[in-house]
């Protein structure tokens, strides 16, 4: 088992560390849906299709 740790140690480092930034990004989206901001970071004011996505009459952004 300990061999096997010391040949593969690199591959588990990159892959914790690959794991934890998809875990932040994850989280981040939670958060930023929760308070209600859009995907893309600008505001659903001026987009051509914010009737679509929130009803009509919520364009807060």
């Amino acid at each position: 088992m300990l061999i096997w740790l010391q040949n593969n140690l690199s591959t588990l480092i990159v892959g914790v560390v690959l794991l934890a930034i998809v875990a932040f990004v994850c989280l981040s989206m939670v958060r930023n849906k929760r308070k209600g901001k859009s995907s893309c970071g600008c505001g659903c004011k001026d987009c051509a299709l914010s009737d679509k996505c929130h009803g009509a009459g919520n364009h807060g952004g």
